[in-house]
């Protein structure tokens, strides 16, 4: 469980590892199409683009960070997460994206970025 604080806290580690999510996903969804034609072209001679595979290890590694910090990465493109908080006695989501100042806002556990509400 967080705090409005504790995920505050947490933003300056976060926006680089969210930039460096957002750049990743770029690389492996600009060069899967390649890969793909490689695979049809020879079998799986893959290998030889470094830059998938390492995209492929930072975007991992990121995300298992995320998760290991109890961060949920709702969208990578945006940099949207959520926090698991509470709010006068119920669990809510606190969101926040790439690009925010702090934490404002939060939605209900069965609502997603649509039921959005300022704190």
């Amino acid at each position: 469980m967080f705090t409005v604080a504790d995920a505050d806290a947490m933003l300056d580690d976060l926006r680089p590892r969210l930039q460096r999510i957002r750049e990743a996903r770029e690389v492996v969804i600009r060069t899967s199409e390649l890969v793909k034609d490689q695979v049809v072209a020879d079998g799986g001679g893959v290998a030889s683009d470094r830059s998938y595979w390492e995209a492929s290890r930072i975007l991992r590694a990121e995300v298992e960070h995320l998760a290991d910090q109890g961060v949920v990465l709702r969208d990578p493109h945006s940099g949207l997460v959520d926090f698991l908080g509470e709010i006068d006695g119920r669990r809510v989501w606190l969101c926040w994206r790439l690009g925010e100042e702090r934490v404002t806002h939060f939605h209900e556990l069965g609502s997603g970025f649509a039921g959005r509400k300022p704190l």
